[in-house]
C-alpha cells in the first residue's frame, strides 16, 4: 500500500547578507543590566585612582622636601661621597681605639693576670700590625695601558688592557712571601687577611673604592724584595702584558717609610658548610 505525500517546494538556501524576513526568530534585545553595571564600576574606580594618585604626589613631595628628586643621580659622585663617609669614619675610629687604650692604661683596675694580657697584647701588637711601623720600603704601581681597545694587535682584547685583581693580588703575594713586615695598599694598612677585590676598573680594598694606579708598598729587606717579584710567575705573567699591550709597572724604593696601625677586623670570617 502506498501513502499519497503532496509534494512540497524546495527550500532555497538563505543569501548571504540578506535581511531577515519576519519570520525569522528575532534576537533578544540587549538589556540595560550590562551598561548599567560599567557605570557603576566607573564611579567605584575613579575615586579610587585619584585618591591613589593623590597619595603618591604627597610621599613624592615629602620625599623631595622641595628638592629635585633625580638630581643626585651621578654614580661616579655617589661613590666618591659613600668613600669619603666611610673614610671619616674610619678615621674616627682609629682615634677612639686610642683613646680607649690610653683610657684602659691610665684608669682601668689592673691586677697580676690582666698585667699578664697586656704584656702579652703589646707583644704581639707588631705582629698583629696595631701599631705603627717605620722601615725601608719598597713600592709597586699598577697601571692601566694608556691606549685604547681599537688599538690592539690581533688576539687581544680590551680586558688585556686593565689591571685585574689577579694582577694585585700576584704583587701582594709575592711580597708577604718575600718577607714583607708590614704592608699597604693605597692609602691602607692591610694584613695577610686583607680582601683585595676588583669591580670593573676599581679597586674595593676594606669598604673604600680606588681607581688606578694601584700602589703597592711594603716594608722589609729591599733586595729580598725585589728578587721576589722578579721570581714570582704570577708577576711574570703581568710584565708579558707590560711588553705587549703597555700595561703600567714601575718598582720605587724609600729608605724610609712609616705605616699607620691597622684598624679593621682582624677576626677571620670563613664559609661553613651546610649541614
Amino acid at each position: 500500500m502506498t501513502n499519497d505525500v503532496e509534494p512540497t517546494e524546495p527550500v532555497e538556501p538563505p543569501v548571504a547578507g540578506a535581511a531577515k524576513t519576519a519570520e525569522s526568530p528575532a534576537s533578544p534585545a540587549p538589556g540595560p543590566a550590562p551598561r548599567a553595571r560599567r557605570r557603576v564600576t566607573w564611579r567605584l574606580l575613579v575615586p579610587v585612582v585619584t585618591a591613589a594618585a593623590g597619595v603618591m604626589f604627597a610621599m613624592s613631595f615629602s620625599a623631595a622636601q622641595g628638592r629635585d628628586l633625580r638630581a643626585d643621580r651621578d654614580l661616579p659622585q655617589l661613590i666618591m661621597d659613600a668613600d669619603s663617609r666611610v673614610a671619616d669614619k674610619a678615621s674616627r675610629l682609629d682615634a677612639l681605639q686610642q683613646e680607649v687604650q690610653a683610657l684602659s692604661k691610665t684608669a682601668a683596675p689592673t691586677d697580676q693576670h690582666l698585667s699578664s694580657l697586656t704584656r702579652t697584647a703589646d707583644e704581639l701588637a707588631p705582629v698583629a700590625a696595631t701599631t705603627k711601623v717605620r722601615g725601608p720600603a719598597l713600592e709597586v704601581a699598577l697601571d692601566d695601558a694608556k691606549r685604547s681597545a681599537d688599538s690592539l694587535p690581533d688576539g687581544f682584547t680590551a680586558d688585556d688592557i686593565v689591571v685585574h685583581q689577579q694582577d694585585v693580588q700576584a704583587v701582594v703575594n709575592a711580597l708577604w712571601a718575600s718577607g714583607a713586615e708590614a704592608m699597604m695598599i693605597q692609602d691602607q694598612r692591610v694584613i695577610s687577611t686583607s680582601a683585595v677585590r676588583c669591580v670593573g676598573n676599581t679597586l674595593i680594598l676594606q669598604g673604600r673604592v680606588y681607581s688606578p694606579p694601584y700602589r703597592i708598598t711594603a716594608i722589609g729587606d729591599l733586595d729580598r724584595l725585589q728578587r721576589g717579584l722578579d721570581s714570582d710567575p704570577s708577576v711574570a705573567i703581568y710584565k708579558q702584558y707590560v711588553d705587549a699591550v703597555g700595561l703600567g709597572y714601575a718598582v720605587h724604593t724609600h729608605s724610609s717609610m712609616e705605616f699607620p696601625a691597622y684598624s679593621g677586623s682582624v677576626d677571620l670570617q670563613y664559609a661553613s658548610p651546610i649541614r
